[in-house]
């Protein structure tokens, strides 16, 4: 069974970084991607970054580009979410999903954390 968890979240103040961790367990690592999400209140939930379990492909959503570095580091089945520059529009509920290829869609995604807030003070 595929497992996801987020953590790292917190209150932070604007202009600085943070780094959130998704692990990933219950899956061939080969085949899969994980993929960073947020919701705020009242909002969609929006594609933030993604990439493979191997590392050879990334995305990222235009909110967040050049602003955000997705990384995983496959022995520690571990995916990171670096986030600099933060602004206090960054706020939201942070998710960490997982899909069968690196995609922005959210529907490909099957398989979801419970999220991690992220808020960022002005």
């Amino acid at each position: 069974q595929v497992q996801v968890e987020e953590s790292g979240g917190g209150l932070v103040q604007a202009g600085s970084s943070l780094r959130l961790s998704c692990a990933a367990s219950g899956w061939t690592a080969s085949g899969y991607a994980l993929g960073w999400f947020r919701q705020a209140p009242g909002g969609e939930r929006e594609f933030v970054a993604a990439i493979n379990w191997s590392g050879e492909s990334t995305e990222y959503g235009d909110s967040v580009k050049g602003r955000s570095i997705i990384a995983r580091d496959a022995a520690k089945n571990m995916v990171y979410l670096e986030m600099l520059r933060l602004k206090p529009e960054d706020t939201a509920v942070y998710y960490c999903a997982a899909s069968l290829g690196i995609t922005p869609d959210i529907d490909e995604y099957d398989y979801w954390g419970q999220g991690t807030q992220v808020t960022v003070s002005s």
